[in-house]
């Protein structure tokens, strides 16, 4: 136990040594300066390649599915809007033209 409690304090005092001896420059310092455009650009590219290759990517016809669907909803709303769009104006020609 007195082995342990001696190693203990000479690893401490030699830590307290070495941050005496190198002089450190001020951590806020190291926080608040950023590396330049193209090393934070190339990180960036390099991590959006990381990235792309753990996608699981979908077949061909499950892609073509996919669109097809897609293609469906927008093709029911375009006609449920249409619809909307021209029993409103039907209504207001029979607005305005009532009180002529």
């Amino acid at each position: 136990m007195a082995k342990k409690e001696k190693d203990l304090q000479q690893t401490e005092a030699a830590k307290s040594e070495k941050k005496n001896d190198a002089p450190r420059k001020n951590p806020k310092q190291d926080k608040n300066k950023k590396p330049n455009i193209f090393v934070r650009m190339g990180r960036k590219i390099k991590e959006t390649f990381s990235e792309l290759k753990r996608v699981t990517w979908p077949t061909f016809g499950k892609a073509l599915k996919a669109t097809g669907v897609v293609l469906v909803i927008v093709l029911i709303f375009t006609v449920v809007v249409t619809g909307i769009n021209y029993g409103l104006s039907e209504l207001l020609d029979l607005m305005v033209n009532a009180g002529a």
